[in-house]
Order: structure tokens, then C-alpha cells, then sequence
């Protein structure tokens, strides 16, 4: 497999290359991402963007190495593939779009699950830590600072997994691919990201089932409101100890609660 950095005149470059993702032998995304974590990549992504629904949709992967790039191959049992030809959705975009290519406008705004309303899932202090905590397990940051992370935060043990990529959504669905591949359930924890929070990085956290999201910068007035919608509890600017929730307060002990628009 493609290292994921590159030395070149001193300086340690990330690679970004051309992944394609394919389900049972059609190629359904191609985006530009960085080399390493591609079996958590593929399912990621097919769970958040609801190409399956659990792992057992899947009966086998495979990663094949093309001259031009690299290929996730994902095949589907005969019952997921029936919703999979229902449900086509071709991207081919740059790493800070994850609409690019979109078939339908619906798609944009799919409908989401609603998430059970919990309270006290995490304690400010937490929330606090989340940024800081998440930016220690971040080896391909410090190597190239070009780079994403996304990490799951659990309450009173900080993050327990993180995954990088050249792209926010990319980081993400790592992430998410990576959990389920562990069977860790993300509802139990919240995800951290270091990133803005647009309304994608909320549908693809109200599609793996976590409650809730933390970014260190700011989030889109479109994403509050989906956040809202979904049950998500949306917190940003999260960085220096300093934090807003923009929805769902209610799973957040001690900490502030007002709206901000």
C-alpha cells in the first residue's frame, strides 16, 4: 500500500491520491484522499452516505491498486444491492466538497434518523479537553500540517480512536469505518473534528448514530438547523477550553446553553 507522506526538499508532503469506491463492481464515488485507513475509508462511507445500513451488508472487501490510483471494492449481499440500485449517487470531486457530483438535489437534504434525546453525556469538561486531546493523536498533522483528523470522544477517557485524511469528510468516514469495524457503537461517545461543522459532517454524525459533534471552527446556519432536526448536539468552536452549543444542550452537564445564530 502508498505511504502516506512523501519527503521531498525537507519537507514531509501528504499524499493525496485518487480512491475509488465501487459496490459490486460499479464505481459509485471517486474522491481524493490520502492513502492509509482505506477499509475503514469504504465503510465509512457507505454507512454514512446509507449504501448500507451494517457491516453484514458487506460480504467482502478488497483494495486494488490501479496505476492512476487506488480502488475500495465492496461486495454486497443480494438484499443490499436491490437498495443500492434504487439509490445511485456518483461523486467526483475535490477534497472540500462532499456534495460535488450529487445525481439529485434531494440527496443534499436526505432525510436523517432521528436521535433519542439522552442527558448528560458528557460533562463540559470533557467538551473542553475534546480539540487539545485530538490534536495529540494526529502523527500525519505533525509530519505534513495538511491534514484533517476526526476522533471519538467518550466521557471521562478522552479520545479512544482518531483517524487523518487531506479531506474533513474523508477523516470522518474513517472514522465511522473504523468504529464499526472494531463494533465500537459511536453513541456512545461524541465525534471531534477539526473543522468547520457543515451540514455533511452532521448527516454523516446522525447517520452512524452519535448524538454528538464538536468542532473547532465554526458551523454552517444550514447545519444547526439540520442538527436540530436530527437530534445532534452541535458544539463548536471548541478550542482554549472555549466551546458553543448550538443545539441539544440538554446532553452536555455544565455547560453553556444558549443558542447562538
Amino acid at each position: 500500500m502508498r505511504a502516506s507522506s512523501r519527503h521531498i526538499s525537507g519537507h514531509s508532503l501528504a499524499e493525496e491520491i485518487a480512491i475509488a469506491i465501487s459496490f459490486n463492481g460499479t464505481t459509485q464515488a471517486v474522491m481524493m484522499a490520502s492513502p492509509q485507513d482505506l477499509g475503514d475509508f469504504a465503510y465509512g462511507f457507505a454507512l454514512s452516505e446509507g449504501f448500507i445500513a451494517k457491516m453484514s451488508d458487506v460480504e467482502r472487501i478488497e483494495i486494488a491498486e490501479h496505476p492512476t490510483g487506488l480502488e475500495a471494492q465492496l461486495w454486497l449481499n443480494a438484499q443490499q444491492a436491490e437498495v443500492l440500485s434504487a439509490r445511485r449517487r456518483y461523486m467526483s470531486g475535490p477534497v472540500g466538497c462532499g456534495l460535488c457530483g450529487i445525481d439529485s438535489l434531494n440527496e443534499a437534504l436526505r432525510v436523517l434518523p432521528t436521535l433519542a434525546q439522552t442527558t448528560g453525556h458528557l460533562t463540559s469538561f470533557d467538551v473542553e479537553q475534546a480539540t487539545d486531546q485530538l490534536r495529540k493523536q494526529q502523527p500525519l498533522h505533525d509530519q505534513t500540517r495538511a491534514v484533517h483528523a476526526a476522533g471519538i470522544l467518550v466521557a471521562g477517557k478522552g479520545i479512544v480512536m482518531a483517524r487523518e485524511d487531506v479531506g474533513r469528510h474523508n477523516a470522518l468516514d474513517k472514522l465511522i469505518g473504523g468504529l464499526c469495524r472494531a463494533g465500537v457503537d459511536p453513541a456512545g461517545g461524541a465525534f471531534v473534528i477539526t473543522s468547520r461543522a457543515s451540514v455533511d459532517m452532521v448527516q454523516k454524525t446522525a447517520m452512524a448514530g452519535c448524538p454528538v459533534l464538536i468542532a473547532v471552527s465554526a458551523p454552517t446556519a444550514l447545519a444547526v438547523d439540520v442538527a436540530e432536526a436530527a437530534g445532534v448536539t452541535l458544539v463548536a468552536f471548541a478550542r482554549a477550553q472555549n466551546f458553543e452549543i448550538f443545539s441539544h444542550p440538554n446532553r452536555i452537564e455544565a455547560g453553556p446553553t444558549d443558542v447562538t445564530r
